[in-house]
């Protein structure tokens, strides 16, 4: 039975008096939900949300990381810089990263490696643009998205990977793909992982949708077969929207 994963991208907001509230908020829902939560806050504020959700249940991510560990990489931030800073979980390949930040398939994969060597777990997103979904190119871009990243990466070493679907025609945009939709890809999805790997690995892995995810469709969204949670983002960043998600049930 996959555990449900509700995991809130704060993208570029919240200072660290707002963040700090709202994750002290998030922390009191989650602990009384039989799911997982996740939230990743912007680097400046980590510290302040580590010692807010302290003691919770809540999982501390980042969202982002660096392929390599240190040097003359100015503005990046590191796999054991984000262990020491207390991050358990990290976002990798975002669709705004690729979009806005020239991350490629090839990126990913060595963001993919970085993460899993330092023991962080990785969210791997992958997508469509709605270009490439109205060409009939979804299932394309979501194997070739998937090989990309794990790319030369064992089975070993996948147990705990999240991958989430996030239509890039979706995100911010206030469309969400209809639950049918969703689930098609993320059955397609799980059948590329059984394909590339084994059905163990395929039947555990947790597949995530992302994509105007809020309190209104969330619910049926989850009730998909292959839908185990979802990564927020406008929604996660206020407690009325963010809560009720969790408490989806």
């Amino acid at each position: 039975m996959r555990k449900p994963f509700m995991a809130g991208n704060w993208k570029l907001n919240l200072l660290s008096n707002e963040a700090v509230e709202l994750a002290g908020q998030v922390a009191d829902a989650a602990s009384k939900q039989d799911v997982e939560v996740g939230i990743a806050p912007v680097y400046t504020v980590i510290p302040a949300v580590r010692e807010a959700i302290k003691g919770s249940n809540v999982r501390l991510m980042a969202q982002n990381l660096f392929y390599e560990d240190s040097g003359a990489y100015t503005g990046e931030v590191s796999g054991p810089m984000l262990k020491d800073a207390g991050c358990t979980h990290v976002i990798i390949g975002h669709s705004e990263r690729r979009q806005y930040f020239n991350e490629t398939d090839e990126t990913v994969n060595k963001r993919l490696k970085a993460a899993l060597t330092h023991g962080l777990v990785p969210i791997v997103c992958i997508g469509e643009s709605l270009e490439e979904r109205e060409a009939d190119k979804t299932m394309e871009v979501i194997e070739r998205q998937v090989k990309g990243a794990l790319q030369d990466i064992e089975e070993k070493d996948l147990k705990e990977m999240v991958i989430a679907y996030e239509p890039v025609w979706a995100i911010g945009t206030g469309k969400t793909a209809t639950s049918d939709q969703a689930q098609e890809v993320h059955a397609r999805i799980r059948s590329l992982i059984k394909d590339l790997y084994s059905r163990d690995l395929a039947d555990g892995m947790r597949i995530q949708y992302g994509g105007s995810v809020k309190p209104e469709n969330v619910s049926e969204l989850m009730g998909m077969d292959d839908i185990d949670g979802a990564l927020v983002g406008g929604a996660s960043l206020k407690a009325d929207k963010f809560i009720p998600i969790i408490r989806y049930k």
